[in-house]
């Protein structure tokens, strides 16, 4: 079995390289923050403030930081500066937790078959690609999985899919091209359900077109799906690309309003500075953030540790 969700010495090293942009750039502007400062005063607190939304945390979610720091202030006669990244590391990872309580559940148990994951995203964020990371990871760990190409509007994600499928050495259900996306998810759930698979993924169509008919086309899937497997898709996960800063929460807007997303990943995290979209994005859509893109390499796709992100993002 391998150790998807187990966060080893390995995989905080390789958190910490990932966010090293991120963390380059708010170390930057943390320094000027307490420049000539010895304790934590209103101006401090203003220029964090200054600091969060710039790092892309989201107005929001920075506001009930720094009225959690505030009130820390307010309770110790004298706060040193040299606390503040201690006590900012501590409020964010408090704020996360209490927003999404309890640890990812990676068991993936049903009763009446696989466990139906559904993507979604719009066509480039790095949901293909990270359909094949999942699928390597889970292969990895001992899970059977198919994949489902029903983005059928696109000869590449179909193409794509293929070659993620090939690599990892699982199964993939297909249709010619312009086929009912609905039609490749019931195919790939029977065909997963009859080889008493663990796990089938879903790709669907990466497009950001008008709601009514993007809950039309997802509300289809879902429904097709159900008569095969009573309550799939257990699992909606959307993906957004952590290095489109506040364009992610759009994105994460329009789709949690078109379909009953339960999961987010974040992708492409190590080639920006843009990684606290990661703390907004958790806290503003009560959305558990599962997983996180921090390398390009097959296992560079990490179960998100809210403590150790946020213990990353802002330790020296």
């Amino acid at each position: 079995m391998g150790t998807f969700g187990v966060f080893s010495k390995e995989k905080k090293e390789t958190l910490d390289k990932g966010l090293a942009k991120s963390k380059e750039s708010v170390f930057k502007k943390l320094s000027r923050v307490v420049i000539g400062k010895s304790k934590v005063d209103n101006e401090v607190l203003d220029n964090l403030e200054e600091v969060l939304i710039s790092s892309d945390v989201g107005v929001d979610t920075t506001l009930k930081i720094i009225d959690r720091i505030e009130e820390r202030v307010s309770q110790e006669k004298y706060l040193g500066t040299q606390e503040l990244n201690v006590i900012l590391k501590d409020e964010i990872a408090t704020l996360l937790e209490e927003n999404n309580s309890g640890t990812i559940d990676l068991s993936f148990n049903t009763s009446d078959g696989p466990y139906v994951i559904m993507v979604v995203g719009v066509n480039g964020v790095g949901k293909t690609t990270t359909i094949g990371k999942l699928a390597y990871q889970f292969k990895n760990s001992g899970k059977e999985v198919y994949l489902g190409a029903a983005d059928t509007f696109r000869a590449a994600a179909v193409d794509q899919l293929t070659i993620w499928a090939e690599r990892v050495g699982v199964p993939i259900v297909k249709q010619k091209m312009g086929s009912d996306p609905a039609s490749v998810a019931f195919d790939t759930l029977t065909s997963a359900k009859v080889n008493n698979a663990d796990i089938a993924i879903i790709d669907t169509a990466g497009r950001l077109h008008n709601k009514v008919n993007l809950m039309n086309e997802l509300g289809k899937i879902k429904n097709v799906m159900q008569k095969v497997i009573p309550g799939a898709p257990h699992e909606i996960l959307l993906i957004l690309d952590g290095s489109t800063g506040q364009n992610a929460f759009e994105q994460a807007k329009q789709f949690t309003k078109a379909t009953d997303v339960n999961a987010l990943a974040l992708t492409k995290l190590d080639g920006t500075a843009k990684g606290g979209v990661v703390i907004g994005i958790s806290d503003q859509f009560k959305i558990p953030v599962k997983y996180i893109g921090i390398g390009e390499g097959i296992e560079d796709l990490q179960v998100f540790n809210k403590k150790e992100f946020v213990d990353s993002l802002f330790s020296e």
